[in-house]
């Protein structure tokens, strides 16, 4: 079934390149894209099988978001980002998967996991408010995935949460306006003074211990994955994405062009051209091929019943803020050597640029924590389980 998937989304990658300007104009992924996207079941990937879904190999799904982002870089932002949340949902309590899937498994959640919320507890459950930012194709959805802190009665935080809230409880205010994945619509979130269930919440100091009361009813190995190495790779899946469309762009282009500065010599005879483009391909694959094998590795934990080694889990880490940091220097690489026809507008290749830029400073892509906790344990020194 995944196979069809992906033979499904590639069917669609001409049309998603077409609305790529039309997505940037209108600052939100044109609901045809999301719609076909549906459609040919991108979203399912990750949902679990009794919703309907397909539970997928994740490397399936990151293969889709990494097509869908060299057709077009804010779609394949924010497929990755909401075609993800399933996965957490299925960590849930039942209660919040029925209302969620029971009536309509098609339903879609945005998110916005940074803790800028406070949940203050209350009989059966928190009540919180906050605002949050970046909440990436939040009009396309109709939940939300919030990260809060859980203050108790006397002020002290105790928890670090995130809440399941549907849409009638919040507020989208339009503020994206950017230069960069400007296609993504990742507006702000307000939610006032809203009740939370107990069972619409789930604590991060469970999803670091790969726990969740879904797995109850979700008892495929999918769902025991780490949180952060699923979610970190939807952050850097797409910018890789990026780095292969604007390489296609950037090889095509060499092909036909004809340097008048150079005697009119073709491009594609330069010598220098042809090394740039091998040291940036190589850098591309290297990105794919640890996320890809690292996910490998973990999964063979899974299946044995074993517990994930913490030196993997870092490890997963590390590959990832650096495959994001290869995939923007390959895109650099090449864009510098396009030439000046490369800045037009409509070019993959200049907004492949600002995109992948732009998905730099996604909190996922902080390469000095994330190398730090790997250098810290391989010192032996202890390293904080929240952030891995």
């Amino acid at each position: 079934m995944s196979q069809a998937v992906l033979d499904g989304v590639r069917d669609l990658l001409p049309g998603i390149r077409e609305r790529a300007d039309e997505a940037e104009r209108l600052r939100v992924v044109p609901e045809a894209s999301i719609k076909e996207l549906e459609e040919v079941g991108f979203f399912r990937l990750l949902q679990p099988k009794r919703f309907d879904g397909l539970e997928a190999d994740p490397v399936d799904f990151y293969s889709a978001v990494r097509d869908i982002a060299g057709a077009c870089a804010s779609t394949g932002w924010v497929s990755s980002v909401v075609g993800v949340h399933p996965w957490q949902v299925a960590l849930f309590p039942d209660e919040a998967q029925q209302a969620v899937w029971g009536a309509d498994s098609t339903t879609r959640l945005s998110s916005s996991y940074a803790p800028t919320g406070k949940a203050t507890v209350t009989d059966g459950g928190y009540t919180l408010s906050g605002k949050w930012s970046f909440s990436s194709g939040c009009d396309h959805c109709s939940w939300v995935l919030l990260g809060g802190l859980v203050f108790n009665a006397d002020g002290n935080v105790i928890d670090f949460k995130t809440f399941m809230v549907p849409r009638e409880n919040y507020t989208i205010v339009d503020v994206w306006h950017m230069v960069g994945l400007s296609g993504t619509g990742s507006n702000d979130i307000v939610v006032d003074e809203v009740f939370v269930p107990e069972a619409f919440t789930l604590s991060m100091s469970d999803t670091g211990r790969c726990l969740g009361p879904g797995q109850e009813q979700n008892t495929s190995d999918l769902y025991k994955l780490p949180f952060h190495s699923i979610f970190t790779g939807t952050i850097t899946t797409p910018i890789i994405g990026m780095a292969r469309g604007a390489y296609a762009e950037h090889v095509e282009m060499q092909q036909k062009r004809v340097r008048a500065a150079y005697l009119g010599e073709k491009a594609s005879l330069d010598p220098f051209a042809a090394v740039r483009i091998a040291r940036a391909s190589s850098e591309i694959d290297a990105a794919w091929a640890l996320l890809v094998n690292n996910i490998r590795e973990e999964q063979a934990h899974v299946a044995k019943g074993e517990q994930i080694p913490l030196e993997l889990r870092l490890r997963v880490r590390r590959d990832q803020v650096l495959g994001t940091q290869r995939a923007i220097d390959a895109i650099d690489s090449l864009f510098e050597a396009s030439g000046g026809r490369a800045l037009a507008t409509g070019t993959y290749l200049q907004r492949a640029w600002r995109d992948a830029h732009a998905g730099r400073v996604h909190a996922a892509n902080d390469p000095e924590r994330a190398l730090q906790m790997y250098g810290a344990h391989q010192f032996g020194h202890k390293v904080d389980p929240g952030m891995y």
